[in-house]
């Protein structure tokens, strides 16, 4: 099966990664032949099993055998006007079968689908970095997409590996965002008043939150808590969290003074050499614990088929 990625930055280049260890053929595109030449080195350290992408400029590039692909994802910078000339591009030399995801990580389907010739082959496919290793992606339905055309992006998403999660309403950053800016809203604002230093803080999450809400998630902690301790809880502790509608200003200094994290070698940690180890050994131990806990659910659920087909 042939999946085509346009785009060739991070997301790109581990989206093509993923495809191509679960054995798709894989096109990349980009305009910018550096960025080209980044992704061919990374797939080449990465799959050292020797698995390799075709790589263009443009769709128009790539060989005629390639305008009939099942599935093009775009994966250009998040700029409304760069991703609408790249789904403009996926349009002209695309079949109309070829199904279209944006990798968007807030725009909206209609935003997205402003311009496009047949928007009912578009859809949201949002993933989540480092896109070959964290196995859940959210989808949403783009203008006029019928429901056959969404469950056959979810099929070839899960075909790969992935864990598809069908949104059936769009709001502004999906779940997993939405969800991820609420608690680093509270995380700035303790940092920011001097309850705790970001590592601290790191280091209560990691070991209580975070490692509970990877096996259990929020709403099965909560039934194992009991929901009426939450309650009790929520009542007094609601009215003292942060509630501020502006981001905090000790995120707007460091970004200000060019400390962006990992790609400026500064941002709430130094990223010097040992640290930029660790975080590659952590990420292939948590594509590690992935792989086992994934297992674990798919031999769960084929489980409860066949009880269910026996009864």
């Amino acid at each position: 099966m042939q999946v085509a990625i346009m785009g060739a930055g991070v997301m790109g280049q581990r989206l093509a990664a993923h495809f191509l260890r679960a054995g798709f053929a894989v096109a990349v595109t980009d305009p910018l032949p550096e960025s080209l030449e980044k992704a061919d080195a990374f797939l080449k350290e990465a799959l050292a099993e020797g698995g390799r992408a075709v790589f263009a400029a443009a769709p128009a590039g790539l060989p005629d055998g390639w305008r009939g692909c099942r599935l093009v994802i775009e994966a250009v910078p998040e700029k409304l006007a760069i991703k609408h000339a790249a789904l403009a591009a996926a349009e002209e030399f695309f079949t109309p079968q070829t199904l279209i995801a944006s990798n968007t990580s807030g725009l909206t389907t209609a935003e997205l689908a402003a311009g496009m010739r047949a928007p009912q082959r578009l859809a949201i496919a949002h993933f989540f970095n480092p896109a070959d290793v964290i196995p859940v992606v959210e989808l949403i339905a783009g203008p006029g997409m019928e429901e056959a055309r969404l469950q056959e992006l979810a099929a070839i998403l899960a075909r790969s590996g992935k864990l598809p999660a069908i949104l059936r309403q769009e709001v502004p950053g999906f779940v997993a965002n939405r969800i991820q800016h609420a608690m680093m809203r509270e995380c700035l604002h303790l940092l920011e008043t001097g309850v705790a230093d970001a590592e601290t803080i790191d280091t209560i999450l990691r070991w209580s939150i975070g490692a509970r809400m990877a096996f259990f998630g929020p709403f099965l902690q909560r039934d194992l808590n009991g929901l009426d301790t939450h309650l009790s809880i929520a009542e007094y502790l609601y009215p003292q969290l942060s509630a501020t509608d502006t981001p905090a200003g000790v995120l707007r200094s460091r970004v200000a003074a060019g400390k962006t994290g990992r790609k400026a070698g500064r941002g709430f940690y130094d990223w010097d050499g040992p640290r930029e180890a660790a975080v590659r050994a952590a990420e292939a131990d948590l594509a590690a614990l992935i792989t086992t806990m994934t297992a674990r659910e798919s031999a769960g659920s084929r489980s409860q088929t066949e009880k269910l087909e026996d009864e």
